[in-house]
């Protein structure tokens, strides 16, 4: 949903199911493959798991960058328990649309 209304632009989706083991080589290939990055993360944007893929992109895949690595995640506060405010903070598709473009017209 969130790669919709991009204007046509091609979009690889890479879903990271688990943080241990990284899988390191599919995060580089696809760097290399597209060039521009946009890291998404539910945890906050401040050491988590949507940071550390974000280090090891700058770290090692620096040279295939087209662009800044760009992060969508929750900002640093405590996650609301009532749902329409949980809404509120968590990564939205808009915000995701929002990075994408601005990624794309760099």
């Amino acid at each position: 949903e969130a790669t919709d209304d991009l204007d046509g632009a091609s979009v690889e989706v890479l879903d990271l199911r688990s943080l241990v083991p990284l899988d390191v080589p599919a995060i580089l290939d696809s760097v290399a493959r597209c060039s521009k990055v946009v890291v998404v993360d539910e945890a906050n944007g401040t050491c988590a798991a949507g940071a550390q893929v974000a280090a090891l992109i700058a770290e090692h895949g620096f040279e295939d960058l087209d662009g800044p690595v760009l992060r969508v995640a929750t900002p640093d506060v405590p996650i609301p328990f009532s749902p329409p405010l949980e809404q509120v903070v968590l990564p939205s598709a808009e915000r995701i649309r929002e990075a994408c473009r601005e990624l794309l017209a760099y």
